[in-house]
C-alpha cells in the first residue's frame, strides 16, 4: 500500500476548540438567561418550518422575552441547505438587522443557516467568497462574529460543536462547506426533550452521521503526520489527537448502547439523551481532528441526487439526507483505510459491536459491524438503493475529488481509482 510521506519537520502541536455546553432536560428553557449575560437585546432565532410548527422555536423565543430580549424568528431554513436557501436567509438577516446575537433551533440545517447569517451580517462579501476552495474563494472572516447559541433538535450533525457550515452548490451539483474557527457556536444547549419528536427515519440517518463523525476522526491521519505549521496556518481539522480520540471513543460507546433503541422507541428519554450526548461528543472529536473519505463521498451522493425520497423527511424535492449519504460508502471506505491503522479499526469495531463475529478477518470486522447496524435501522442498501449505478461513478468520483480539505485527512493517500473502487463496491452492501 502507499504510505503517507514522512514529514521533514513533523507537527508537534495540535489545537482543540469547543463551545460552552449546557446539557439536560429543560436546558432550552434557560437560553434567555444565558443571553442576558451577554448584554444581547435584539436576537434573531433561526429555525425550519417543521420545528416552527412543533412550537419549539416559539417556546424558546417566549422565554427570552422575560429578559427584555426582542426576538425575531426566521423559519425558512431549508433541510440540507443550498447556496440559494442560505442566500435568502442571509438577505433576511441583512435586511432586518443589526443583531446582537443569534439562536439556532433545529437540526444541523438550521444551525448551519444561522452560522451563514452570522458570518455574512458581520463580515463583508457574499457566500461564494467564503466557501472552501476550489469550489469557492476560501476567504477567512476578517471580523469577529456575534454570539450564537445552538439548540439541536436532531441527534446527528454535531453542528452545535463545530466550525463547519455545509451546503449544496446547486449549479455545480456539489456539496461543500465553509470552515473557520469563528463559525463555532458560542454555546451548545443540548436538551433531550426537544429531540423526542424526531422520527425513526431521521433518527437513523442522523445517527449514522454521528457514527461516521466518530469513526472518521478516530481513524484520521495523526496530527504528527503533517508538516509543522506556523500558528496562523493551523486549521480546525488538525488530525487525530488524544483529546479528539477521547470524545470519539465515548461517542461510539454511547451509540453502541442506545442507537438501535432510539430508532425503535423514540420516546425512550434515556436513549435520546445518550444520542444527544453522542452527537455533541462526536462533534467535539471531528470538529478538531477532521473527517475523511465517507464524508468526501457523501457530498456528491447528496449533491447529484436523482429521484430518491427518504423515509420520514418532509422535503418535497428528491434528497439523500447528509447522514445517510455519509453512511452509504462507510463500510468500504473503512475496509480501504484499515491497513493504515489496524488497531484503531479493531478498537472501533470492539466498541460498536453488539455480538461476536467468529471467522471474520480483522479487515472485515468493522465493515461487518457497520452493515449489521445499517440493516437493523433501515438504512438503504448502498448507493444503488438511492438511485445510482455504475454509469454514475465517474461523476461521483469527480465530486469527491473536489473535497480535498477532507481527503487530506485520510490515513491513506487516496486516488481517483481508489474512490471509484469504493463507490463500485458500495453500490450494494449486502
Amino acid at each position: 500500500m502507499t504510505e503517507l510521506p514522512t514529514p521533514q519537520n513533523p507537527e508537534s502541536v495540535f489545537t482543540y476548540g469547543a463551545p460552552q455546553l449546557k446539557f439536560g432536560p429543560g436546558a432550552a428553557d434557560e437560553i434567555g438567561y444565558d443571553l442576558s449575560l451577554t448584554g444581547a437585546r435584539r436576537v434573531l432565532l433561526v429555525t425550519d418550518p417543521g420545528v416552527a410548527r412543533a412550537g419549539v422555536a416559539q417556546r424558546v423565543a417566549d422565554q427570552m422575552g422575560q429578559f427584555d430580549i426582542e426576538v425575531a424568528i426566521f423559519d425558512g431554513s431549508h433541510v440540507e441547505p443550498t447556496d440559494d436557501s442560505l442566500g435568502e436567509a442571509v438577505a433576511f438577516g441583512r435586511d432586518n438587522g443589526p443583531w446582537d446575537a443569534f439562536v439556532a433551533v433545529g437540526g444541523g440545517s438550521a444551525i448551519d443557516t444561522a452560522k451563514a447569517i452570522n458570518l455574512l451580517t458581520t463580515n463583508e462579501g457574499e457566500l461564494m467568497d467564503y466557501i472552501n476552495a476550489p469550489v469557492g474563494g476560501g476567504r477567512a472572516p476578517s471580523k469577529p462574529l456575534k454570539p450564537l447559541v445552538a439548540v439541536p433538535t436532531t441527534t446527528g450533525t454535531g453542528s452545535e460543536s463545530t466550525t463547519i457550515c455545509v451546503l449544496d452548490v446547486l449549479s455545480m451539483k456539489v456539496k461543500t462547506g465553509i470552515s473557520h474557527a469563528r463559525l463555532r457556536p458560542t454555546m451548545a444547549v443540548i436538551d433531550p426533550l426537544v429531540t423526542l419528536t424526531q422520527p425513526a427515519g431521521v433518527t437513523a440517518a442522523a445517527g449514522m452521521d454521528i457514527l461516521c463523525h466518530a469513526l472518521e476522526s478516530y481513524t484520521a491521519r495523526p496530527y504528527t503526520s503533517y508538516e509543522r505549521k506556523q500558528p496562523h496556518e493551523r486549521v480546525p481539522y488538525c488530525g487525530s489527537n488524544p483529546i479528539a480520540d477521547m470524545w470519539s471513543e465515548k461517542a461510539m460507546t454511547l451509540l453502541a448502547g442506545s442507537f438501535r433503541t432510539a430508532v425503535r422507541d423514540g420516546g425512550n428519554l434515556d436513549a435520546r439523551a445518550d444520542m444527544a450526548l453522542a452527537a455533541t461528543f462526536a462533534g467535539m472529536g471531528f470538529g478538531n481532528a477532521g473527517v475523511h473519505i465517507p464524508h468526501a463521498n457523501a457530498y456528491p451522493i447528496a449533491g447529484r441526487v436523482k429521484n430518491f425520497h427518504p423515509k420520514d423527511y418532509p422535503a418535497a424535492e428528491p434528497m439523500v439526507p447528509h447522514g445517510m449519504s455519509v453512511s452509504l460508502t462507510a463500510p468500504e471506505a473503512f475496509r480501504f483505510t484499515f491497513a493504515a491503522s489496524p488497531e484503531r479499526h479493531l478498537r472501533a469495531a470492539e466498541l460498536l459491536a453488539d455480538r461476536e463475529y467468529p471467522g471474520l478477518s480483522d479487515e472485515e470486522l468493522l465493515p461487518a459491524v457497520l452493515v449489521d447496524l445499517m440493516r437493523d435501522i433501515d438504512i438503504p442498501n448502498g448507493c444503488g438503493a438511492v438511485g445510482y449505478d455504475s454509469s454514475d461513478i465517474p461523476d461521483l468520483v469527480d465530486g469527491t475529488m473536489k473535497q480535498q480539505r477532507l481527503l487530506t485527512t485520510s490515513p491513506r493517500p487516496v486516488t481517483e481509482d481508489d474512490i471509484a473502487g469504493i463507490f463500485e463496491r458500495s453500490l450494494r452492501l449486502w
